[in-house]
């Protein structure tokens, strides 16, 4: 399978998950979603979990691809708040597969390292210790918040306005960079 043929594999897998879920996913639907054959999916993903893995790295990626943008650089090149604002900024449109895949992954731990690496790179470790200065505290509360607001963004009937949603950005941005506060 040519890679735009993996590709197009790929996205019919997430399109598939963004409308049944994980559980609906099968050679057979995403062989009928891409166009493809059942055999050219096997050539590339001789199991459902290989495909699973590939799909992970897939949308993980494109998340990725999304923090680059919006902080100019990838995480290595930004400065701890430029990943921090760029992680919030990204997030905020997150959809149901991005959802569905995150919750699967964190009962495995191939796919779930797979979305931790990414992790990893853009926001702050977890505090380690109850001794944790307060700047770590309130840089984890920040992170907190930013992924209450994907979460919120992720099951929520009722969307927020968009310049709400951009008003809540930058002050959990603001949160997550307590040495940049004049406050």
């Amino acid at each position: 399978m040519r890679e735009s043929k993996r590709e197009a594999a790929l996205e019919a897998a997430k399109r598939i998950i963004q409308r049944d879920g994980v559980t609906g996913l099968s050679y057979e639907a995403v062989a009928a979603e891409a166009g493809l054959t059942k055999g050219g999916l096997l050539y590339h993903f001789p199991s459902r979990e290989d495909l699973l893995v590939a799909l992970h790295g897939h949308v993980a990626q494109r998340w990725e691809q999304a923090m680059e943008a919006e902080g100019g650089a990838p995480a290595a090149e930004l400065d701890r708040a430029s990943r921090f604002g760029a992680f919030v900024r990204a997030s905020q449109y997150p959809d149901r597969a991005e959802l569905l895949l995150m919750l699967e992954a964190s009962e495995n731990p191939v796919n779930n390292a797979i979305w931790d690496d990414i992790y990893h790179r853009w926001v702050d470790p977890v505090p380690d210790s109850a001794d944790a200065s307060a700047e770590e505290v309130q840089r984890f509360i920040a992170r907190l918040a930013a992924d209450g607001l994907w979460l919120y963004e992720s099951l929520a009937t009722e969307h927020l306005d968009p310049e709400l949603r951009r008003k809540l950005a930058d002050q959990i941005t603001a949160w997550g960079a307590p040495e940049a506060s004049t406050d």
